[in-house]
């Protein structure tokens, strides 16, 4: 484990992009989108400004962030939106037992693990290449130590586990039937908003061209005690516009394509807060009080977020 960890830390946030570029046509659908979407929620260029602060939850409250940003206490939850963390067990024995060369590229070294994996999950290296990367930046970010002492349980329900990525794929595709009039309904249908693949109930109805976070609102069930970001009966999405901050940031899983383009507005403040770079019309990464959908979605709600009075600006 530290041979693998001494090898890690040698490769930049460059080597990591590049090798996530190399291996992301070769994932599984059901997690190449998803595994994109996790790397934008703990990028190593955040965690390297992080690691030697003496107290980082105090400099990451100066930063304006909330939540929690330290892959280092969450090691054997933040990849449970991925289908492959189903698998986490096999590929964490992979990496524990690795003795690779330490001169491997990333790309070499991710796919030598889900090669060693899948033998013993049986399954295909294009189910375990996702998770194989994530789980080799998470011993990257949280160290061996962290690492090493969180048990490899798996957080998915009986009914998430027993479907087939085929399944997965279906149902985030589908969107609600709206009746046998539905088309009268103009733009009053409604689409489900998913955020918890793994939980039935995490789940809000949203009207036609709404916003993700305007639905979200509607939701009046208590999150607060659950995640002290959102405030309390308005909704599962942490924070907000109506607060100064930029926390309904989400991941989309599942129906991009059925998400309004972003506007100059949205893609100014993504870019400021450090979560896109790219040029996509319809990226992965979104703010939900400007995202409109117009048809059922899945997203995932990350675990921090950048208060916009004091993000930082970029030139």
């Amino acid at each position: 484990m530290i041979d693998m960890y001494a090898a890690l830390i040698r490769h930049d946030a460059e080597a990591w992009t590049g090798a996530l570029e190399a291996i992301g046509s070769d994932i599984h659908p059901v997690d190449r989108e998803a595994t994109r979407i996790w790397f934008a929620f703990f990028p190593l260029v955040r965690h390297l400004r992080t690691e030697h602060a003496d107290e980082v939850a105090g400099q990451a409250d100066a930063a304006g962030v909330a939540g929690t940003p330290r892959l280092a206490e969450q090691a054997g939850t933040s990849h449970r939106f991925l289908y492959a963390h189903r698998y986490w067990p096999q590929v964490k024995a992979a990496i524990q037992a690795w003795r690779g060369p330490a001169s491997a590229d990333l790309a070499t070294t991710i796919g030598a693990i889900a090669d060693a994996a899948g033998r013993t999950a049986r399954v295909d290296r294009e189910m375990l290449l996702g998770i194989g990367a994530v789980l080799l930046m998470t011993l990257r970010q949280a160290g061996p130590r962290a690492f090493e002492v969180e048990a490899p349980t798996i957080h998915l329900s009986h009914k998430a586990r027993a479907m087939s990525p085929h399944q997965v794929l279906r149902v985030r595709a589908r969107d609600d039937s709206q009746g046998l009039f539905g088309f009268v309904r103009g733009a009053r249908r409604r689409w489900s908003v998913t955020f918890d693949e793994a939980d039935p109930s995490a789940r809000f109805s949203l009207i036609d061209g709404q916003t993700i976070a305007e639905a979200a609102l509607a939701d009046g069930r208590d999150y607060h005690s659950l995640d002290p970001r959102c405030a309390p009966h308005a909704g599962p999405l942490p924070s907000g516009c109506g607060t100064d901050a930029c926390g309904c940031w989400v991941g989309v899983l599942g129906g991009a394509g059925k998400l309004s383009p972003v506007d100059e507005r949205e893609r100014t403040q993504l870019r400021a807060c450090g979560y896109l770079d790219a040029l996509e019309e319809r990226p992965l990464i979104r703010l939900a009080c400007q995202a409109r959908a117009h048809g059922a979605i899945s997203i995932v709600i990350p675990p921090w977020n950048v208060v916009a009075a004091t993000a930082p600006t970029r030139p």
